[in-house]
């Protein structure tokens, strides 16, 4: 654990010192695209981000190949270099994106190609566990179908959540910890090697997530950008791959019988394995809804909008941080309710508690639409005609307020006029007076102007 540990904060902190650097660097580039409508934020803010994250898993990949315990996963697999070059591919892809812009069928056709190089190097689906069935082996062409697809996916999914400050980078955070937690089980509790790489792969990429979130939450000073986003979508697709596929289901040995019954025995352990995209359940159905929606009004499915769930959560009338930090309850609930439904023996009480949360993430998520006012017993009373209107006068106003003369068709400051009550019922002193009397008089001012 140390040794992750130490790779997390590598991670973390080159990404950290190389994000205020890169933010420079993306203001001289120009690398800052105008606000569009779709957008929430008011200034143009530098992107480029990415480039500060890529430089955090570099980093972080040097320092575990130079680890005793960690340095195993690079001299037996070639998982690691698989996910670097593929990175490598999607964040170049990423930077010229946010500098020039990029179409979105290109960008497709590169995130196939990157997904590709994974799989030419060794990371790739080889086999699923199939509830009720057994291991299925994949042929080469069903396995690099089912990789393709798996990384676009996630790519998208975490490119399409990317909308408010600090919202893609938790996000990911979390689904990064639930899986790191997940997949360290794995490794440790069976002592399953081909579970090492996942390990790995899940604590770089919360090292890169924490070091970028204190420049991006809100008021966020710069975006990660496509460079970013993209990124880190490839490396949690890479973790879900590699746990996936490579992990043979037999050698947990949970069950000494059949085939078919140790997996239908195993469907708590299996659902991260055939779900992996339930720890990125959020974006997934944002990225689901989006197509959907798109399409139905007759766009392409990669054209922006504001329909987005993080646009709806401000429309209801939830404030920047407050929509942000629902997504993350989603999503931490979601990502770790799935994990420790995996743990056998502790989901009697992972689904009541599941429950009870969900129920409290509606209360919260739609208590804009239903506001609290207090009674009227709890309210300050208002002074004696602070709420009553003013009567318009003209530019002589505020001399008669004061002790001046006083403008024709105005009230006089005596006895029963509005400062008088209010000097009486409050105890006003002279000098106090004077304030109040200018106050009102401002008003009138204000009234007679507009």
């Amino acid at each position: 654990m140390r040794e992750y540990l130490l790779t997390l904060c590598v991670a973390a902190a080159v990404t950290y010192l190389l994000t205020g650097p890169v933010r420079k660097f993306a203001i001289a580039a120009g690398a800052m695209p105008e606000v569009r409508a779709r957008d929430v934020h008011r200034e143009p803010t530098p992107r480029l981000g990415g480039i500060a994250m890529f430089g955090g898993l570099c980093a972080g990949l040097l320092v575990a190949s130079q680890l005793s315990n960690t340095s195993e996963v690079f001299r037996l697999s070639d998982e690691p270099r698989a996910l670097l070059s593929a990175a490598a591919l999607i964040w170049l892809l990423g930077v010229l994106d946010d500098k020039w812009g990029v179409d979105a069928l290109v960008k497709l056709g590169v995130q196939m190609v990157a997904a590709g190089v994974m799989v030419l190097q060794g990371l790739t689906i080889l086999w699923l566990p199939v509830p009720g069935v057994g291991v299925v082996a994949l042929t080469p062409l069903q396995g690099t179908l089912l990789t393709v697809a798996l990384v676009v996916v996630t790519i998208n999914a975490v490119n399409f959540v990317d909308g408010l400050d600090g919202l893609a980078a938790g996000m990911v955070c979390i689904a990064a910890a639930a899986f790191f937690l997940y997949a360290y089980r794995v490794w440790y509790g069976y002592a399953i090697e081909a579970a090492a790489p996942a390990t790995l792969f899940a604590a770089v990429l919360m090292g890169m997530c924490l070091g970028f979130l204190p420049h991006n939450l809100h008021p966020a000073r710069i975006f990660m950008g496509d460079s970013g986003s993209m990124l880190l979508g490839l490396i949690l697709a890479a973790g879900a791959v590699s746990i996936t596929g490579q992990v043979d289901p037999d050698a947990m040995k949970l069950f000494t019988g059949s085939v078919r019954g140790a997996v239908h025995e195993m469907v708590p352990v299996y659902i991260p394995l055939l779900l992996p995209l339930t720890i990125i359940a959020v974006p997934f159905a944002d990225l689901v809804l989006a197509i959907v929606r798109r399409t139905w009004n007759g766009h392409s499915p990669f054209a922006a909008d504001r329909g987005h769930l993080h646009h709806r959560l401000l429309e209801i009338g939830h404030s920047h941080r407050r929509a942000v930090l629902v997504m993350y309850f989603w999503s931490g609930l979601i990502a770790f309710g799935v994990v420790g439904f995996s743990v056998q023996g502790v989901g009697a009480w992972i689904v009541p508690g599941v429950v009870g949360l969900s129920a409290l993430g509606l209360i919260v998520l739609l208590l804009p639409r239903f506001p609290l006012k207090p009674p009227a017993r709890w309210r300050r009373p208002e002074p004696a005609g602070a709420l009553s209107p003013a009567p318009r006068g003209g530019e002589g106003d505020a001399g008669a307020a004061v002790g001046g003369p006083q403008a024709p068709g105005t009230e006089p400051a005596g006895e029963g006029s509005a400062v008088a009550t209010a000097t009486r019922e409050h105890g006003l002193n002279g000098a106090t007076a004077v304030g109040e009397r200018q106050r009102f008089a401002l008003r009138r001012k204000i009234d007679t102007r507009f």
